[in-house]
């Protein structure tokens, strides 16, 4: 399969930690829900600065972040 030279981004939400079964907070990444596609570097780092400055992370470390498709 053939890649074009345009690099594409991808935001995601995702949380960096998790209640154990005694409800005490440990690392664990959670899985990754997109939120967009298809964007630039600058759009993506966009998207994200824009997420998380509007959404609090809470005790779970909720943030969005962003890759490389």
């Amino acid at each position: 399969m053939h890649r074009g030279t345009a690099e594409s981004y991808r935001a995601f939400v995702r949380t960096w930690w998790r209640r154990d079964p005694s409800g005490v907070l440990v690392p664990g990444a959670g899985p990754e829900r997109t939120i967009a596609r298809r964007l630039t570097y600058d759009e993506a780092l966009a998207v994200c600065r824009r997420y998380n400055a509007t959404h609090p992370p809470g005790p779970l470390s909720r943030k969005c972040e962003f890759t490389e498709e």
